[in-house]
């Protein structure tokens, strides 16, 4: 099993051809924004809670779960 948190571009689509490289990352922003289309400040942190969730459930992993934790938490200062 890969440990490793993978950061380079990963996104596609089952089936779809892309033909530039940054054109799914774009197609994953786009449905990113229109999750959150019209909803208030606190719907749309809800949403984002609830994603992180998922997506931890989903990759399951806790080493590279924890490295992901870590880095998202780099270079932000504690209030």
């Amino acid at each position: 099993m890969n440990h490793a948190l993978n950061l380079q571009p990963n996104f596609n689509e089952s089936g779809k051809r892309y033909f530039r490289d940054f054109t799914p990352g774009d197609d994953f922003y786009q449905a990113l924004i229109d999750t959150h289309r019209n909803l208030s400040d606190e719907q749309s942190a809800l949403v984002n809670a609830k994603l992180i969730l998922l997506l931890a459930n989903h990759i399951g992993d806790m080493q590279v779960l924890r490295e992901a934790l870590s880095l998202a938490r780099a270079d932000v200062a504690a209030e």
